[in-house]
């Protein structure tokens, strides 16, 4: 029997929809691949197709089909460009008709023989010689051929013409050939030349980027500004055309795994990696009986899901799975050889692994916010309190500081649709003795309600608190007094060894603690907002340390000091083309490991 989806809420999906680069899948009520796009921004992108002012027809007519949109977050935007082409070949969705692209891939080849020739290539590699790629587009590639022309004058022509000459060509005359064609440079000098450029093609180029930030550093000393800004173009270009194509690392069958579980519910990410390159990937909803972590939900997924399916030789998953030991050797016997299951990894395999787990939590964030599911949830929470009143309007607080450092103070908004996220708000705590929470709640409280209550007139049906009793009793106290003293105030306090299902709701006037059960959906809509709070309220803590200490973008990031911060500048050219910059192209300037390149990653792509 056929299952059709539901009909499509746009509004709600965007609520939860990262801004990260990535690849977006729109299906149909069969559950059918309609379009494959890929995006900058996932957010601006996939909302530009619901503006009620579009006027392409070909978009209305797509739009109308829709009935579910999944999305795959990549690390920078060449992934989403070739798991986007990868996509496209594999669904062949009906609205990608525009977009396909029968050559392929351009690659650089490098022929063979004396004096090899430099060019473009498409097709199959049947020609002897070296191939370079693939690249992410002929722009790239060309713009490519014409730097390592300027750079190395390797010739570029045909071989043909190449034996024919009687004297050099006009490439020669503007420097860009060294003309072998009549022997105006001899086979060693010109194979050195090649072994320069196939260095620089294979990854080896700090050198060559080196020198140009040192031309252009010079060029701009001299105020020479259009030669700096031309050797800053260059230096742009090279970091674009030379990122790595982590979706297509290393040869071999394996499978990312990665799982993210909160508020009652998992989600699974499955990526399929086969010959080294990314397939695609799927999100699995499994069922909880009740509140589990990952690690216990990815034991019992590998187990269902492999049982018959294709295993390949190796699982890399994101937490070690329970009973992992035997899970691997019940798996070498259904596939007949040795199956390897890694959850500590390293490069590039980090990577992936990374990528998966964002995938998981954003899908699971979608899941989570879902109107049917909120609705569900918001009326067992009623239920649990009593039945009395509707809750339309929930607040939750949480405070964040590191030892008493840039105390900030959140309060997130959920409604029957989920997060309001602009009703959020932040506030920075002054005036209190470092570390005093209970200070710093009151401070917010009375700061959110004393103007909600003259200006807006929006109290919340519900507050919740981080905390216990003693938080809950300086609610109360800041409360009264602002004529809000009808709000309903439930302290969350966390239970033994902070494990999620153990928590314990105190409300204020009762001698009881509200216990539910690790299983109720009321209690996963708790940890849901909760966590939202948590999160929200560390994140601005975070960016307010890191102001107070330095107001500059790349000194924010701990790690960073002046000779590193003008390395960076001076590799990429300046901020905008750091800011677009992968994980793997950061951590190849002198003096940023891969740790710090994930920090300065992180500073330029996190989400508030």
């Amino acid at each position: 029997m056929d299952v059709t989806l539901p009909p499509f809420d746009p509004k709600t999906f965007l609520k939860t929809l990262t801004a990260l680069p990535g690849v977006y899948r729109m299906l149909d009520e069969r559950g059918e691949v309609l379009y494959v796009g890929k995006a900058r921004n996932l957010k601006q992108r996939v909302s530009s197709y619901f503006r009620e002012t579009q006027s392409s027809v070909k978009t209305r007519g797509l739009v109308a089909k829709i009935r579910a949109v999944e999305v795959t977050v990549t690390h920078t935007e060449t992934e989403a460009l070739i798991l986007e082409s990868t996509l496209i070949k594999q669904c062949k969705p009906r609205y990608n008709i525009l977009l396909r692209d029968d050559k392929g891939y351009p690659y650089i080849q490098v022929s063979a023989g004396d004096f090899p020739r430099l060019t473009l290539h498409r097709g199959a590699k049947r020609a002897p010689g070296r191939y370079f790629g693939p690249y992410p587009n002929a722009h790239a590639a060309r713009d490519t051929l014409n730097l390592l022309q300027k750079i190395f004058r390797l010739r570029s022509c045909e071989d043909g013409f190449f034996q024919g000459r009687s004297r050099p060509c006009l490439q020669y005359q503007i420097q860009r050939c060294t003309a072998p064609c009549v022997d105006l440079v001899d086979r060693d000098a010109y194979q050195r030349q090649l072994r320069d450029a196939v260095g620089f093609l294979e990854g080896r180029s700090g050198q060559v980027i080196d020198d140009l930030a040192h031309r252009m550093e010079a060029a701009a000393a001299a105020l020479r500004f259009e030669e700096a800004a031309l050797h800053r173009d260059q230096i742009a270009e090279l970091r674009q055309i030379q990122q790595r194509q982590h979706v297509e690392g290393e040869s071999g069958d394996l499978d990312v795994v990665a799982c993210a579980a909160r508020g009652g519910a998992a989600c699974v990410q499955v990526f399929v990696f086969r010959d080294g390159r990314l397939l695609g990937n799927q999100a699995l909803f499994p069922r909880l009986p009740e509140a589990e972590d990952a690690s216990a939900v990815l034991g019992a997924f590998l187990a269902q899901y492999y049982l018959d399916r294709f295993v390949p030789a190796e699982l890399l998953v994101s937490h070690e799975p329970t009973e992992a030991e035997w899970l691997a050797q019940a798996l070498r016997e259904r596939a007949g050889r040795r199956v390897a299951i890694t959850a500590r990894v390293r490069g590039e395999r980090a990577r992936w692994l990374e990528m998966a787990q964002r995938n998981a939590e954003h899908a699971l964030a979608a899941r989570l916010s879902s109107q049917a599911g909120m609705r569900r949830r918001l009326e067992s929470l009623r239920e649990a309190l009593g039945g009395a009143g509707d809750l339309v309007r929930l607040e939750c607080f949480d405070v964040s500081h590191t030892q008493g450092e840039a105390t900030v103070a959140a309060c997130v908004v959920f409604g029957p649709d989920g997060p309001l996220k602009t009703d959020y708000r932040r506030y920075n705590i002054e005036g209190i003795t470092p570390g005093d929470d209970y200070a710093a709640l009151r401070q917010a409280l009375t700061r959110r309600y004393a103007r909600g209550s003259a200006e807006e007139g929006r109290l919340p049906d519900l507050l919740l608190i981080d905390g216990g009793q003693g938080q809950l009793s300086q609610a109360r106290e800041v409360l009264e007094p602002l004529r809000a003293a009808g709000v309903r105030v439930i302290g969350v306090a966390k239970g033994p060894e902070r494990r999620p299902g153990l928590e314990t709701l105190h409300l204020f006037g009762e001698n009881r603690p509200l216990i539910l059960p690790a299983d109720s959906a009321a209690l996963h809509l708790v940890q849901q907002i909760r966590d939202e709070a948590h999160r929200f309220a560390i994140t601005g803590h975070r960016q307010r340390r890191a102001k107070a200490r330095t107001a500059s973008a790349l000194d924010a990031i701990a790690g960073i000091g002046p000779k590193r911060r003008q390395a960076l500048l001076r590799q990429f050219g300046g901020l905008q083309q750091l800011a677009r910059a992968g994980v793997e192209d950061l951590s190849r300037v002198d003096g940023i490991n891969a740790e710090l390149a994930q920090r300065i990653y992180d500073a330029f792509h996190g989400e508030a």
